[in-house]
């Protein structure tokens, strides 16, 4: 039985042979840095899924969609908006600076595409005024509008949402609603 072994003359002759078939080898210098960025940092997956979850939970449907507000006109405000300021909202005074439309989506749809609107529009906008549009409901079966009591009750969970009311006539009437947005708090957008 023979070994493989250093002193073996069966390896030092195959190392012979193997440097005659290479030939000389001459040592390259590396002028290149080593790569020392620091990899990304972890992702708090886990995290990220429980706060989505709690967005999904904090914009919740009632309990008793009868006792949602179903009056033709919306109008709401936080404790604190001036009457001056919910008027010249009613006015459609503010520059709208996003558009969220609602029609053709599910209850489960439009909850999350407001979600993600409103979001974004505190995130780029900070304070602003945006229109959401959820229809008149006049094509429903019911002949009752659908989205436009969720929606009232969706905006009044929400903390970056100050006041709503129903928009103009030239902007969807009401089947509209102007949304008055406080901007977020710099340290919320640090949790995303």
């Amino acid at each position: 039985m023979t070994g493989n072994t250093p002193e073996d003359p069966e390896d030092q002759n195959a190392a012979d042979l193997f440097r005659q078939a290479v030939g000389e080898v001459k040592r390259l210098n590396n002028d290149r840095i080593a790569d020392k960025r620091k990899p990304p940092p972890p992702r708090p997956r886990q995290l990220e899924l429980d706060e989505q979850q709690v967005m999904h939970d904090a914009m919740s449907d009632p309990r008793d969609p009868e006792a949602m507000d179903n009056g033709e006109h919306l109008n709401w405000a936080r404790p604190g908006v001036q009457r001056r300021v919910m008027r010249k909202l009613k006015n459609g005074y503010y520059s709208v600076q996003g558009n969220l439309d609602l029609h053709g989506m599910n209850v489960n749809e439009a909850r999350e595409a407001m979600q993600l609107f409103i979001a974004s529009a505190t995130r780029d906008y900070g304070s602003c005024c945006v229109r959401i549009i959820h229809g008149k409901g006049r094509k429903t079966a019911t002949e009752s509008p659908i989205l436009k009591p969720f929606t009232s009750a969706w905006l009044r969970q929400r903390k970056d949402v100050l006041a709503y009311t129903s928009a103009k006539p030239a902007h969807g009437g009401t089947g509209a609603v102007y949304v008055l947005l406080r901007a977020r708090d710099s340290r919320e957008f640090e949790k995303e």
